[in-house]
C-alpha cells in the first residue's frame, strides 16, 4: 500500500470516529418561576431518534459547563454510544432548592418541571417518567435525590459523593443563603436534608456512590443504612476515592449502565 493510501485510510478512519460524537448545544431555558434564563448544556446523539434523558447536576462552585468541560469531556461520545441525551443545567450554588427565604430561587421547580417541559418540547425525547433519570455530584448529588423525592418525574436517580445530610454543616457552601441561618431555621434544615426524607425515594431506582476517603462518606453510609432499614432497594457503591472530578467521572460510567438498564426494563 502506498504512503498516500495509508494516510488517506488513517484520515478516513479518524473522520469516521469523530463523526460518531454527539451534538452539543448550549442554550438558554426560560424559568417562569425565577423570571430569568438558565444556561444549560444539552448533549444529543448524532443519529436522529427518540432517546431517554439523563439530567446531570453539578456541585458547589460549578455551572452548566462543569460536566462537559471538567468532569466528563467524553459526554458527546457517551451520548452517541449509549443512545441517551444528557442535560446539564446551571444550578448556581443554590443546592437545587426552592428557597424559603429568597423567592427568586426556585431550582427544584426549574429542574423538575420547567426544564423537563422545555427539553421534551425541543428535543426528541422519551417524554415520560420511564425515559428520565437524574444524578449529580456533591451538591448535585443531594440535588438529584432531592428532585427525585419531591417529584414523580424520574424512573431512576443517582448520587455521587452527595451532601445528603446538610445539618452537620451550618456554615458550609452557602446553604444558609438558601435556607436561612441554621440556628434560626433548624427545622427547615432538617426537612431539607435528603436523609430525613429517604422514605419518599421508594419506587425510584437508586444508585448511590461515595469514596471511602470522601468527607461526605459517613453521611452516605448513613443514608444507605436508612434505605436498608426502610426496605428500599438500591445499589450502594463504596470504593477508594476522594471528593474529586476523577472519582465522579468514573462514577458516571457505572451509573449510566444502571440508568440504561432501567430504561430498557421499563
Amino acid at each position: 500500500m502506498s504512503l498516500f493510501r495509508i494516510i488517506l485510510f488513517v484520515c478516513l478512519a479518524v473522520c469516521s470516529i469523530v463523526s460518531k460524537a454527539g451534538v452539543v448545544d448550549t442554550i438558554n431555558v426560560w424559568s417562569p418561576s425565577m423570571q430569568r434564563n438558565v444556561r444549560t448544556v444539552v448533549v444529543t446523539p448524532e443519529t436522529p431518534g427518540r432517546y431517554p434523558v439523563v439530567y446531570l447536576l453539578h456541585g458547589y462552585g460549578g455551572n452548566h459547563q462543569t460536566w462537559i468541560n471538567v468532569t466528563k469531556p467524553e459526554l458527546p461520545d457517551m451520548a452517541d454510544r449509549n443512545n441517551v441525551i444528557f442535560v446539564c443545567p446551571d444550578g448556581r450554588n443554590c443546592w437545587y432548592f426552592d428557597s424559603p427565604v429568597d423567592k427568586s430561587v426556585r431550582y427544584m421547580t426549574f429542574v423538575t418541571r420547567e426544564l423537563i417541559l422545555y427539553i421534551d418540547n425541543h428535543y426528541s425525547t422519551v417524554a415520560c417518567r420511564e425515559g428520565r433519570a437524574i444524578t449529580g455530584f456533591s451538591m448535585g448529588g443531594h440535588g438529584a435525590l432531592w428532585c427525585a423525592l419531591n417529584s414523580n418525574m424520574y424512573c431512576a436517580a443517582g448520587c455521587m459523593s452527595g451532601g445528603v445530610n446538610i445539618v452537620p454543616y451550618p456554615d458550609g457552601w452557602e446553604i444558609k443563603k438558601v435556607l436561612g441561618k441554621q440556628k434560626d431555621n433548624m427545622e427547615v434544615w432538617k426537612k431539607s436534608s435528603v436523609i430525613n426524607n429517604a422514605e419518599k425515594l421508594k419506587g425510584t431506582d437508586l444508585i448511590i456512590d461515595c469514596g471511602i476517603d470522601d468527607f461526605f462518606y459517613n453521611d452516605n453510609v448513613a443514608l444507605h443504612n436508612k434505605l436498608v432499614g426502610l426496605g428500599i432497594p438500591h445499589d450502594f457503591i463504596s470504593r477508594p476515592g476522594r471528593h474529586t472530578h476523577k472519582y465522579w467521572s468514573n462514577s458516571l460510567d457505572y451509573q449510566l449502565l444502571f440508568f440504561c438498564k432501567c430504561f430498557s426494563r421499563r
